[in-house]
C-alpha cells in the first residue's frame, strides 16, 4: 500500500523537484546576470577610464607634436626665407656691380668720345687752314701756269723761227728722241728684271738640276743607223749574194733593209733608219751565216723565226722599262709601243734608255719642288712614245704620241707634257716645264748624244747665219760644239741695254727656227777699242 501511494505521489514529487530544479537555474541565471551586469558595468567603466587617459595622453602628445612641427616650419620658412634674401642681395649686388662697370665704360667712351672731338675740331681748324693754303697755292699756280704757257709758245716760236722748222717737223724729230730713248730705258728695265729673276731662277734651277745629276746616273749608249755583221771568209760574201743576187734582194725584201757588200774585208754593212727591222736583218744575217745555208727559202723562214723572237723581246724590254722606271698600270699597246724604241735613237741616243732616265730627273724635280713625283716620273717615261711610230704616221711625235696615249687610257697632264715637251702646245701643268727641264739635261750630258758632222756643220752655220742676221751685228762664231754662240756688235752702233735686246731675239729665233738637242747659249758682245798709231 505504501509502495502504490509512493508510485502514485512519484510524479508529483517529481514535477515539484523539477520546478524547484528550474527556479534554482533561473534563480542562478538571474544571480549570473546580475553578478555579469556589474563585473561588465565595471570592466567598462574601467576601459573607458583608461580609454579616456590614453586619449588623453594622445591629445597631448598630438598637441606636443603640432607645437614641434609648426616651429619647425617656422624654423624652414625663415631659413628659406633668409637664403632667398641672401641669393637676391646676392644678384642685386652682380646687377650693380655690372651698372658700375657699365657706368665705366660709358665714362670711358665718353672721354674718347670727347678726345675725339677735341681731335677733329683741331683737323677741321687745320684742314680749313690748309685749305685756305690751298687756295691761295691754286691761285698762284694757276697764274705761273698762263705764264709758262705763254713762255713756252714764245720759246717754240722763237725754235720754230731759228730751226727754219715746221710744228709737224718739229713733232716728229722730237718723236723720234723720245722713242731712241725709250728704247733705251726699256732694255734697261728688261736688262735690270731678267737679270734678278735670271739670278734667282738659275739659282734654284741649278741646286735642283744638280740634286737630280747626283742623285741619278745612267751609262751614256750611243748606236748609229748602220751596223756590221762580220762575215768568216770573202766566199761568204759570194754565198750572201746568191746566184744573179738572188740571195742579197730575198734578204733587202722580207727585212726591208740596205744591204752594202763593199771591198771591206771581212764585213758587210746593215743600214736601215727602222732600228727594229735592222736587228732582225742583223740576227737573220747572223744565223745564216753560223748555219751556212744561204737560198731563198731558208732565208725567208730564218727571217720569219727572227722577227717572232724580236716581237717578244720587244714586249720583255718594255716592261724590264717600265718596272725600272716605276710606272706601272700601263696599256698593252703602251708597252709594247715603249718596247720598239729600245731600237730607236735620237742622235745615237737610246730612246728607251732615255725615257727611263727622264723619267727619274722628272720624278727627282717634281719631289724637289713638292709636286708628285709618281706622276711626274709616268710622264716622263712616256714623254717620247710618238718615236715608236713616227715613221709610219705623218706628223711629228709629240702630236703621234699624245693621240696614241690618248687611244689607250693616258689622262692629263700626261696627255699635254707628250703633246708639249717641245713647245707644240701650250701647257697646262707644272709638269709638261718639268719634263722639258729633265729631258733637256738628260740630251745635253756630255757623250749622250751625236749627231752627223753634215747635219752638224748645217747646224752650226744655221746658228751664225741668224745671229748674222741683225743690225750692228759684225761678227758671229757657234763654239762649243754648236752648244753657244759668240756674237761681237759694233760698239757705235749698239749700246749696252740694245745688245741685251739682240741677244734675246737670238735666243728666240734659234728655238722657233732650230731643232737641236740640249740648249743653246747665246752671248753678245759689245767691246770699244781705242786704236792709234804712232808715226
Amino acid at each position: 500500500m505504501v509502495a502504490s501511494s509512493m508510485l502514485t505521489n512519484m510524479p508529483i514529487v517529481l514535477g515539484a523537484a523539477m520546478e524547484y530544479l528550474v527556479a534554482v537555474a533561473i534563480a542562478t541565471l538571474l544571480v549570473g546576470l546580475i553578478v555579469g551586469v556589474f563585473v561588465a558595468r565595471f570592466v567598462g567603466v574601467k576601459s573607458i577610464s583608461q580609454s579616456k587617459k590614453e586619449a588623453g595622453e594622445i591629445v597631448e602628445r598630438a598637441k606636443v607634436d603640432a607645437t614641434t612641427a609648426a616651429r619647425q616650419i617656422e624654423l624652414d620658412a625663415e631659413k628659406k626665407s633668409l637664403e632667398k634674401r641672401e641669393q637676391f642681395e646676392q644678384e642685386m649686388e652682380k646687377v650693380r656691380q655690372d651698372i658700375r662697370q657699365q657706368e665705366r665704360r660709358a665714362e670711358k667712351r665718353q672721354d674718347t668720345i670727347d678726345r675725339k672731338e677735341d681731335q677733329l675740331l683741331q683737323r677741321e681748324n687745320k684742314m680749313e687752314k690748309d685749305e685756305q693754303k690751298l687756295t691761295s697755292r691754286k691761285a698762284q699756280l694757276e697764274q705761273k701756269h698762263e705764264d709758262l704757257d705763254k713762255t713756252i709758245e714764245e720759246q717754240r716760236q722763237k725754235l720754230l723761227d731759228i730751226s727754219g722748222l715746221t710744228e709737224d717737223s718739229a713733232k716728229g724729230e722730237l718723236l723720234r728722241r723720245v722713242e731712241d730713248e725709250s728704247k733705251a730705258e726699256i732694255g734697261k728695265v728688261i736688262r735690270a728684271i731678267n737679270e734678278e729673276a735670271e739670278e734667282e731662277a738659275h739659282k734654284r734651277a741649278r741646286e735642283i738640276t744638280l740634286q737630280a745629276i747626283q742623285r741619278y746616273a745612267s751609262e751614256t749608249v750611243s748606236e748609229a743607223t748602220v751596223r756590221s755583221v762580220e762575215i768568216p771568209s770573202e766566199d761568204m760574201k759570194g754565198r750572201i749574194i746568191g746566184r744573179e743576187g738572188r740571195n742579197i734582194r730575198t734578204i733587202e725584201k722580207v727585212t726591208g733593209v740596205d744591204i752594202i757588200v763593199d771591198d771591206t774585208p771581212g764585213v758587210i754593212v746593215v743600214s736601215c733608219f727602222d732600228k727594229v727591222r735592222q736587228a732582225v736583218a742583223v740576227e737573220s744575217l747572223e744565223r745564216l751565216i753560223k748555219d751556212g745555208r744561204m737560198h731563198p727559202a731558208r732565208i725567208e723562214s730564218v727571217v720569219e723565226k727572227v722577227q717572232s723572237e724580236i716581237n717578244e723581246r720587244i714586249i720583255e724590254y718594255g716592261k724590264e722599262a717600265a718596272n725600272e722606271a716605276g710606272v706601272r698600270g700601263l696599256h698593252p699597246k703602251i708597252i709594247e709601243a715603249m718596247g720598239k724604241m729600245h731600237f730607236r735613237t735620237s742622235y745615237s741616243q737610246n730612246v728607251l734608255r732615255h725615257s727611263v732616265e727622264v723619267a727619274y730627273l722628272s720624278q727627282i724635280i717634281a719631289d724637289q719642288l713638292g709636286l708628285d713625283g709618281a706622276l711626274a716620273r709616268r710622264c716622263g717615261f712616256l714623254h717620247d712614245i710618238g718615236k715608236a711610230m713616227d715613221h709610219e704616221m705623218e706628223g711629228g711625235h709629240p702630236k703621234i704620241g699624245m693621240e696614241f696615249a690618248a687611244r689607250h687610257g693616258e689622262k692629263e697632264p700626261v696627255l699635254n707634257v707628250i703633246g708639249g715637251h717641245h713647245g707644240d702646245i701650250p701647257a697646262t701643268s707644272f709638269y709638261t716645264p718639268i719634263i722639258m727641264a729633265a729631258d733637256a739635261v738628260s740630251g745635253a750630258r756630255p757623250g749622250a748624244r751625236r749627231e752627223s758632222m753634215e747635219r752638224y756643220v748645217q747646224r752650226l752655220e744655221e746658228l751664225q747665219n741668224i745671229a748674222l742676221s741683225y743690225d750692228g751685228v759684225e761678227e758671229a762664231h757657234a763654239i762649243q760644239a754648236g752648244r753657244e754662240v759668240r756674237v761681237m756688235v759694233d760698239a757705235k752702233k749698239v749700246g749696252d741695254d740694245e745688245a741685251y735686246l739682240i741677244a734675246s731675239k737670238i735666243a728666240k729665233r734659234v728655238s722657233d727656227e732650230m731643232t737641236f738637242p740640249g740648249e743653246i747659249k747665246v752671248t753678245v758682245l759689245r767691246e770699244t777699242r781705242a786704236i792709234e798709231i804712232a808715226r
